[in-house]
């Protein structure tokens, strides 16, 4: 079930660092900036399978770093499992081995995601930043245009419901 998230503005917790690891979920970060900034999700042809609103993001949060002179650096995995909330033992080792060289660890994903990076890498002095914040369920309705791209219509979700017993009826 993807989650809806919104960024957050995490500069001033960076500022201390002088390398930060941008990790990322591929799913839910993506498709929620794609709706949230009206933009297609995937346009195959002139983005490949990544998402310009998300693409857009990143390049938020990294390039005042580079002007700073941060080494910065992108960390994500599509296989076997792509979501971040759900790797495999095997890609929190690779997580481990790439943020071996970073200070800070900023993770574009859920409060699922934050953790499996925070287990990843606990044993590790790399402070771990989550740079989204959840706020609720996605949904949406998708949507194809020629030339293979894909459009997400929000849906919006109720974020309670109250629940009313039913009452029985004796026939």
């Amino acid at each position: 079930m993807p989650v809806y998230l919104e960024p957050k503005d995490v500069s001033a917790d960076l500022e201390k660092f002088s390398s930060v690891l941008i990790v990322f979920c591929p799913i839910c970060p993506p498709m929620c900036l794609a709706m949230q900034k009206k933009s297609p999700f995937i346009e195959l042809f002139k983005r490949g399978i990544k998402t310009g609103a998300f693409e857009d993001y990143i390049k938020s949060i990294r390039e005042p770093l580079e002007q700073r002179g941060v080494q910065t650096g992108l960390y994500s995995m599509y296989t076997p499992i792509p979501m971040a909330c759900l790797w495999t033992v095997g890609q929190h080792k690779r997580l481990l081995k790439q943020a071996r060289d970073y200070e800070a660890v900023v993770i574009l994903g859920c409060d699922s995601a934050t953790y499996t990076a925070k287990e990843a890498l606990k044993s590790t002095d790399c402070q771990i930043i989550q740079a989204m914040q959840m706020t609720g369920i996605a949904n949406a309705t998708v949507k194809f245009r020629f030339p293979v791209t894909v459009d997400l219509d929000m849906h919006l979700v109720p974020k309670k419901r109250s629940v009313h017993p039913h009452k029985m009826h004796a026939e």
